[in-house]
This record gives C-alpha cells, structure tokens and sequence, in this order.
C-alpha cells in the first residue's frame, strides 16, 4: 500500500495528469485503486466491456490480438482510457509480460475529477491526440498496420 504523496508523485510522472498541480493529484491519489497483477494475467480482455483505465506503476504490460503483439507498454503509461471515457468492447487483450503494480481508475471517478479539474481533460485530450497522430503516422508508413498498434506509450 503506498502512501498518498508516494501515489501523487507516481501520478504527477504520466502524461495525463502531468499538468495537474499536485495538491489537486491528491484527490486522485484518494480514488485510484492499487492492484497487483501476476505475469501471465489478463487485465483486460478483448471484447470485454470496460469502463476503467490503468496507469502502470510497475512493470510491463503485452498488447495481443489473436497472438499477434500490438505493443509493449511500461512504467507510467496508461491504458483503457477509451473505455474509461465511452465504454465500447475492449480492442485487444493486454496482459501482464511480468509482475506489475497498477492504479485502476473507473469511470464515475474519473469523470467526477473530469468534471472539477480542467487539467485532467486536457491531459487525456493531449493523449489521445497523440495517439491519433502516431496513427495516422503508421498508417501512411504501413497501410496493412491496425489502428490499434499506436496504443499505450507517451509522447
């Protein structure tokens, strides 16, 4: 169990709530939800209907397809937010490649803190404009790439 300035620290070093002024992270802090994951653990599973999003604070995570490896995801990055904003069925599956510690974030929570700090939605507007950016990216470098080989990462 980490300590409320451990989990705003942790917080303050990902992307979508990097902006946020600490004293308002700790309220995040309050509702995030620690979860041990073993390797070999689904977190999410395609298909499934989610309405979380994960920040990793240790570890590694596998993004699969039907064996097929989408992306590796690590320290700080964040996944699930689609599903966290518009609940739809899961893309792809993601498991743990070793053991991790991660914050899970639902919805009601998230569009509570949403609601009362406008950076917060800038910072997963800034996020998933990235995403969409790298998309287009690998798009034109490879047409035959899914959309969903951009998900997870930073920057």
């Amino acid at each position: 169990m980490l300590l409320t300035i451990e989990k705003v620290m942790i917080l303050k070093s990902v992307d979508i709530f990097s902006a946020t002024p600490e004293e308002d992270l700790i309220e995040v802090a309050n509702i995030v939800e620690e979860l041990e994951v073993k390797a070999g653990e689904d977190v999410i599973r395609k298909g499934e209907i989610g309405t979380s999003m994960y920040i990793i604070v240790e570890g590694k995570m596998r993004v699969h397809d039907d064996g097929r490896e989408l992306a590796i995801l690590g320290r700080r990055e964040v996944f699930g937010e689609l599903a966290a904003l518009d609940p739809e069925p899961r893309m792809a599956t993601i498991t743990a490649i070793e053991n991790a510690e991660l914050f899970r974030l639902d919805q009601g929570p998230l569009y509570d803190l949403m609601a009362e700090q406008i950076e917060v939605v800038r910072g997963i507007t800034r996020v998933l404009c990235q995403r969409l950016r790298r998309m287009g990216r690998a798009a034109q470098e490879e047409p035959d790439t899914p959309p969903i080989a951009s998900v997870g990462g930073r920057g």
